[in-house]
């Protein structure tokens, strides 16, 4: 099974759309939990990292400095 590595400051598309319409979260924190960001409007959630990894569907955009 493939594990993608999950960056801070990566924008991820997920599965399912924000309230306010918008499918790209950026990640703030990486760890048993991700805290993520919507792009739209700011809104911040924690979620538990099987549930993230399973709503989420690729990397829109990766900072490539490591």
């Amino acid at each position: 099974m493939n594990k993608i590595g999950y960056k801070v400051g990566d924008i991820v598309f997920m599965k399912k759309s924000h309230p306010c319409g918008c499918h790209e979260w950026e990640i703030l924190r990486v760890g048993m939990d991700f805290r993520i960001r919507c792009q739209k409007c700011a809104h911040m959630v924690m979620l538990p990292r099987a549930r993230f990894e399973k709503n989420v569907r690729r990397i829109v955009s990766s900072l490539t400095a490591d």
